[in-house]
Order: C-alpha cells, then sequence, then structure tokens
C-alpha cells in the first residue's frame, strides 16, 4: 500500500516503520529524522502547525548527533564577528532560513525559538525566508539556536546578501509564473467567449457552444488550481486562524464561479463565467505583482546597499602591494585606492587627494574633494586621484553596514495607519460576506436565476484588495524617495508623525553650526602664565571627543592626565600633577568668574578658582539659513549649553525667535517633555553628540553626521551628508505621503461604497465587477509610484 510521509510528503519505504501521534491518531513517517521533529513539535504544543501548513516541510536530517557536531562550527568568534551585531543585550543575527513554504512555518519558527531560555526576540519573514534573531550569549550557543531551528525541520545559516537577492528571485519568477498562466489563458478563454456572445463566427450552434464551453473548462482549470493557489493558502490560513482577510471573499467567489461554471457545462443548461474568473485572477495577480515591485524597488535603494560593497582591496605591506578580501582589512592597515576604484573600508586618508563619488550614501552626485585627514567611506568611487587610506573600521563596522543593518530594522516596524487599514479591512470583509448572503436570499425570492450571480460580483467588486494597498505602497515609495537623497529613516512610521509636528526644538553646536570650534581670545588670572593655562586645557581636551576638544588640538599638550572624566554637555575633569582640574561650562566649573572673563564660554578651574577663560566661536552652517527659512510656519526654539550672548548672537543672525542658552541635557529635556505636555508634537534637531536622552524623547528626532555611530544614535531620521536643507524635503514627502495616503483610501472606500449598491442591484455583471476591481488596485498602486519622482 502506497504511504506518504505526514511531514515531508515523500515516499514511505516499506521496509521502514516509523509512527507517532499527531491530533489522536497515528501517523507514518519516511525516515527517523522526519518522526524525531514531529515529536519534538508536538513535546513543544506546537501541534497546530499541522494544521496551519499549506505545503510539506522539507525532509529532516536523520542523524542528529552529526548535524549538531557540524553546527558546532559557527561558535567560533571569527564567523560570530562576520555576522552578528552586538548590543547591550546580547547579540543579533539575521539568518536565512530554507524550508519555509508558508506563514505556518514563519508562526512555527517563531513559537519555538520564543520557548527557548535566552532568546531575546525573534521574527521571521516568510516571503524573504528570513529570521532577525536576537540571544544572550551567556545563555545560549548560536550553533543551539541553528540545533533548535533544525529540529523542527528548517536549515539556517547566517544571512548574506546574495541569499537575499537569489529569494527575490525566487518568488518574483514564481508570481511571473502564475501571472504569465492567468494571462494566457484569459487570452484563450476571452476569444472563445467573445465568439458566443457575439456570434462572430456567424451562427453557432448548441453543440458547438457547449464545445466551445468544455474548452473554457479545460483551460480555465490551470488557472483555478495553479495561478489562484495563493489566495486560496491565504484565505485557509486565515480562517484557520479565526479571522477573515480579503483573500476570503476572492476564494469564494472563484470558487463560486468555477463550480456553477461546471455544473452548467456538465449538464448543458446556464450561463457560464471562465472568461471572468480568469480575468479577475490575472488582474488580481498583475495588482499584486506591481505591489511586490515597488516594495522591493523601494526597499532596495537602501536595505540592499551591501551589494554595492567592493570584495577587494589593494593592501599595502612594506613595499608589496596585496590584493586582499575588503572584509579581511582591520583598523590601523593601509590601502591603496586608485582612480576609478570603491573604497573598501572606512578611513583615513594619509597620502594623496581625490574626487570621491558619494552619491550613493548621500543622493547627491557632485564630487566631493577630500585631501589628507579626511574620512572616506566604504561604497564610495575615486573617481580622480590615488589615495592611500588608513583603515579606522572594518568593513561589517562600516557605515554602509550600519546603514543597511538600520534600514532592515526599520522594515520591521508596522505604521499604526497600516494597523488601523487592516483592522478596517477585517471589519468590512466580514461585512461584505454579510450583504452578498442577504442579497442571494432577497434576489432568490424575487429572480433565483440571477442571485448566484449578484452574489459573486458583490463579492468580487468589493474586495477590499484597494484599501490594503492604500498605506503601505505609499510609505514604501515615500521612504524611498527619501533613501535616495541620503536621508535614511530608522522608523517606518516616522513619516507618519512628522507631517504632525508642529514644534521645532534645535541643538546649536554641530547642528545649524559646523561644530569647527576656534579660540577667538583667552582671558588669564594675572597669577598665573597664559602659556601654562593653555597647556593644561589642551592636556584635558586631547581625552575628549566632544568637537570643543578641536579648538585645542593645535596647542601644546605635554601635561599626563590621569583619572579623566567627561560630563556630557558640561565639561571634562582630570588630574595633572596632584591638582584636580575642571575644563567646561559656567555651571559645571560652578565657581565665581573674574569680571574679565564674563563675556568667556568655556573656563579651566582648579578645585578653588578660575585659571582662565575662553571664547570659543563656530562658524554657522550655509545650509542652516535655507532650512530655517522654509520651515518658519513651525513654533522654533534653539536649546544651547553656550553662554546667552553666542546663543543670542547665532539667533538674531539666523532670526530665530525663541532661544534657551546654557542649557545642560537634563534641561533641554524638560522642556522637551514641557512642550509634549502641551498637546505639541515635537522635532528635535541635534547632532547626536551629547543630545542622545532628548533626542529619545522626541516624537521624531532628527540628527546630522555621516561620521556619528549611527548603530547607537537615538536619532529617527539620519540626514547623511549633514545638509539640513534636507530636513523641509522631509516635511515634503511626509506631506506628499500622508496626501496620497488619503487619497488612496478615500478613492478605495468611495469606490466600494459606489459599486456596493450597483451589485446589489443587479447592474454589474461578472465581469466588470472584475475590471471595477482591478483598476481600483491598480489605480492606488500607480498613485503611490508618483512619491518616487
Amino acid at each position: 500500500m502506497h504511504t506518504d510521509c505526514f511531514h515531508c510528503g515523500l515516499d514511505v519505504p516499506p521496509e521502514f516503520t516509523y509512527h507517532t501521534t499527531v491530533f489522536g491518531e497515528q501517523q507514518t513517517f519516511c525516515c527517523p529524522g522526519c518522526c524525531a521533529v514531529a515529536e519534538a513539535i508536538i513535546s513543544n504544543g506546537l501541534e497546530d502547525y499541522y494544521h496551519y501548513r499549506s505545503e510539506f516541510a522539507e525532509k529532516a536530517s536523520e542523524n542528529e548527533d552529526e548535524l549538531l557536531a557540524k553546527l558546532k562550527v559557527f561558535d567560533d568568534d571569527s564567523i560570530l564577528q562576520e555576522f552578528t551585531e552586538s548590543s547591550a543585550n546580547g547579540s543579533e543575527i539575521q539568518l536565512t532560513i530554507s524550508g519555509i513554504n508558508c506563514a505556518a512555518c514563519g508562526w512555527l519558527i517563531e513559537k519555538q525559538l520564543a520557548k527557548v531560555q535566552g532568546i531575546n526576540k525573534v521574527g521571521v519573514n516568510v516571503s524573504a525566508r528570513r529570521a532577525t534573531v536576537s540571544w544572550d550569549n551567556q545563555k545560549l550557543k548560536f550553533s543551539q539556536i541553528l540545533g533548535y531551528i533544525e529540529k523542527i525541520g528548517y536549515h539556517a545559516k547566517p544571512f548574506q546578501i546574495e541569499q537575499h537577492e537569489a529569494s527575490f528571485k525566487q518568488e518574483n519568477n514564481a508570481f511571473l509564473k502564475r501571472l504569465g498562466l492567468a494571462g494566457l489563458m484569459t487570452m484563450q478563454v476571452m476569444m472563445l467567449n467573445i465568439g458566443v456572445f457575439f456570434d462572430l463566427f456567424g451562427h453557432i450552434d448548441a453543440q458547438t457552444k457547449q464545445y466551445f464551453n468544455w474548452i473554457s473548462l479545460f483551460l480555465t482549470t490551470p488557472v483555478i488550481l495553479y495561478s489562484a493557489s495563493e489566495f486560496y493558502s491565504s484565505a485557509f490560513r486565515a480562517l484557520r486562524a479565526k479571522v477573515v482577510n480579503m483573500d476570503v471573499p476572492i476564494t469564494m467567489a472563484l470558487t463560486l464561479i468555477y463550480v456553477s461554471g461546471v455544473f452548467a457545462t456538465v449538464q448543458n443548461s446556464g450561463q457560464t463565467y471562465f472568461e471572468s474568473l480568469c480575468m479577475f485572477v490575472f488582474f488580481l495577480l498583475t495588482s499584486r505583482y506591481l505591489e511586490h515591485s515597488s516594495r522591493y524597488k523601494a526597499s532596495q535603494l537602501s536595505a540592499n546597499m551591501l551589494e554595492y560593497m567592493p570584495t577587494t582591496a589593494t593592501l599595502i605591506e612594506g613595499n608589496e602591494l596585496l590584493p586582499v578580501l575588503a572584509k579581511s582589512l582591520v583598523a590601523e592597515q593601509i590601502v591603496l585606492v586608485k582612480s576609478g576604484e570603491m573604497v573598501p573600508v572606512d578611513g583615513e586618508i594619509i597620502q594623496g587627494q581625490g574626487q570621491l563619488d558619494e552619491a550613493l550614501l548621500t543622493g547627491e552626485f557632485e564630487l566631493v574633494r577630500k585631501t589628507i585627514g579626511e574620512t572616506v567611506y566604504a561604497g564610495t568611487v575615486n573617481q580622480l586621484g590615488t589615495l592611500t587610506i588608513k583603515v579606522n573600521k572594518s568593513l561589517k563596522q562600516s557605515m554602509l553596514s550600519q546603514i543597511n543593518i538600520l534600514q532592515n530594522k526599520a522594515l520591521l516596524d508596522k505604521p499604526k495607519i497600516a494597523t488601523l487599514a487592516d483592522q478596517f479591512s477585517q471589519y468590512f470583509v466580514v461585512g461584505v460576506l454579510v450583504i452578498a448572503l442577504s442579497s442571494y436570499v432577497v434576489w432568490t425570492q424575487i429572480d433565483a436565476s440571477q442571485a448566484l450571480w449578484i452574489t459573486i460580483s458583490i463579492l468580487i467588486a468589493t474586495c477590499p484588495c484597494a484599501l490594503g494597498l492604500a498605506t503601505p505602497s505609499a510609505l514604501s515609495c515615500a521612504v524611498a524617495h527619501l533613501n535616495s537623497k541620503g536621508i535614511l529613516l530608522k522608523r517606518a512610521d516616522a513619516l507618519e508623525q512628522i507631517s504632525q509636528v508642529d514644534w521645532i526644538a534645535l541643538d546649536k553646536t554641530g547642528t545649524l553650526t559646523e561644530g569647527k570650534f576656534t579660540i577667538v581670545d583667552s582671558f588669564c588670572d594675572k597669577t598665573h602664565n597664559k602659556e601654562h593655562c593653555l597647556e593644561l586645557a589642551a592636556s584635558l581636551e586631547k581625552y575628549s571627543s566632544h568637537p570643543i576638544a578641536n579648538a585645542f588640538t593645535e596647542l601644546p599638550s605635554g601635561y599626563q592626565v590621569s583619572d579623566f572624566s567627561a560630563k556630557i554637555g558640561q565639561g571634562v575633569t582630570g588630574v595633572i600633577g596632584d591638582v584636580r582640574y575642571k575644563l567646561g561650562s559656567l555651571n559645571y566649573v560652578n565657581l565665581d568668574i573674574p569680571i574679565e572673563m564674563q563675556g568667556c564660554n568655556v573656563f579651566l578651574s582648579n578645585q578653588h578658582f578660575v585659571l582662565c577663560g575662553f571664547l570659543l566661536t563656530d562658524k554657522i552652517r550655509p545650509t542652516s539659513v535655507t532650512f530655517l527659512e522654509e520651515i518658519k510656519s513651525k513654533h522654533l526654539t534653539l536649546l544651547s549649553g553656550d553662554i546667552p550672548s553666542v546663543v543670542e548672537d547665532v539667533a538674531n543672525t539666523l532670526k530665530i525667535p525663541n532661544w534657551l542658552a546654557q542649557q545642560t541635557p537634563e534641561e533641554k529635556l524638560n522642556f522637551i517633555k514641557q512642550a509634549q505636555s502641551q498637546k505639541h508634537v515635537v522635532l528635535m534637531v541635534g547632532d547626536g553628540i551629547n543630545d542622545g536622552p532628548v533626542l529619545a524623547q522626541a516624537d521624531v528626532s532628527v540628527t546630522l553626521g555621516a561620521g556619528s555611530d549611527l548603530a547607537k544614535s537615538s536619532a529617527d531620521v539620519i540626514l547623511l551628508d549633514n545638509s539640513l536643507e534636507k530636513i523641509s524635503l522631509v516635511f515634503t514627502i511626509a506631506k506628499r505621503c500622508k496626501v496620497k495616503i488619503i487619497q488612496n483610501m478615500s478613492w478605495a472606500i468611495a469606490y466600494n461604497l459606489l459599486v456596493l449598491p450597483l451589485a446589489v442591484c443587479g447592474l454589474l455583471s461578472p465581469w466588470m465587477a472584475v475590471v471595477g476591481m482591478s483598476l481600483s488596485s491598480f489605480i492606488v498602486v500607480v498613485n503611490s509610484i508618483r512619491l518616487l519622482k
């Protein structure tokens, strides 16, 4: 007797008998591996997997001990450093998972890993065959995670960009096959039925019409079984989970059309609508393929940046030039980048000068001139000149890699408006099903011959596909547009909040100004030598990463500093020759300031009195004026830790009406909270160096600087090329995106409200309903794609 394996669906050899109980019945398996996987699923309380699945799983490994031994290689530190990201909570990795066939697979993997002690977070993207796993590496080894996935019948390995592209191509090819078959059959069936409807072939007798119906049935069957299979799988999974989605009325309509057509053909009586069924599937697949392509195009601009990374580099060792893998480079190594070559890693130019194309990062196509001491980034192209570069970071830690990681995380976020639209769609589907059933009952009393076709027309015409596409298609295209201009969004729902912003708080240093300080003047206590005080200050600032420290880099700094510490946004302190010195703001030194130092904004003091005052100035960014001119309709406030005279001068120059000086990070944070308590939606613009808490507190936060540590930034929006005027572009795109979403949803709702009474009254035939529904979805997608321009 022929038997299939309950787990993988393969033939069970007659000589093997492996059994276990599933759903109270004894099931047969082809090997001990599949049997063990099924037992693991059942013992973990995940038996419902076999309810939800729409396809068989892959064949499991038979030798578990051998498999686990192979997986231990992934615990090697070099491999972990290659693929994982470290954080305060542990490690995070993206995995490519083979064997995923449907949503039930993703559900099963998430449920299984959620039970494992040490797993912090897991998310599975079924369509991309990818998973993101965060875990505590003190409690759990990476090989153990892979082992848990293997035990339930899936194969996982660290994600690589080539595999992601292959996954998309596989999904794209499947789409095209289903779409191509539906299109081909639609043309053939339409040709036959147009001949019947309009008698184009002259007088057609009943026998010929019957023959055409049988041919149409033969041509339509592959469409319902193959092209429409994904709709049935989706509807089945939704009903298993006791919810309804937009594929439920679609599959009901398809089934009714097909079954009624079969009966009409077999009994040689009544009307068939095979052409409507084929056209419905073709148009629906077309709209979903457009959505699939637009989403991929939207995410490809940023999420797949790593595919532009160079694979090789020229390493300088002594007098030799050695070709090496770019990912093998480490800090302090020296590489050569010739004209026309791509920069392999982030680094500092130590010899030569060049003209670099940084469009991949910033969206600006003008070449950037760079010379000794300046930073270059992986993925940029040296168009002119020869550069010798000292490596600052490995390829994995480069800015381009960080951008890719942040963008991948952003794509996991689902905006609130999209969630609301999904919920509304569910209620709408339930309403459509109730109306369709009620209409069928009423029309059986009025004209029984029309009841079925009117019901089918209602189910087709009112399918809320356009409503489901309204928000995600617009957001995806808006994010893609910003990415192409060098603007990185870390949260997909940031655009939703940006359109509501009415209050903007601005940091001064490094934001409105360039953060390149110079010492304009200095005033020292008469009892102390000025050169000595300058050297003390330079020695302290040598250990600081704040932009102010750059003003002291050209001064002598020969003193040894011990017990150094820095207070964010206020100053630094350290011990030099048994004396503790402070260098920072007036509030930080907390001593009386001599009259001659009243105009200074940075002070050097010991434990008893102020030794010296420095007046530091910073150049205003050229883009600040343009930016502020374009957002002057918002409430603007300048927040700065600098002295009042300097802050007031910048505020007057830039025509900012409200400003606050000598603000500590805590005071800035309280100011933001106060504005929010008054029901304002606050956007904070800061440089990310000492404004972390404030950026995190604001409803939306923007930071500048491609060279900052993006992975630890608290901002929601990052301007990769420091161009402040691009914030106005963010506002513009956010506004356009909101308008497009409203337009899309208004059109989708208005169309359904308009077409529903027409369908209920019997004024729409099924083929008209098909055209209307598909056209509605197509309009939404095309309207959203306009955001890419």
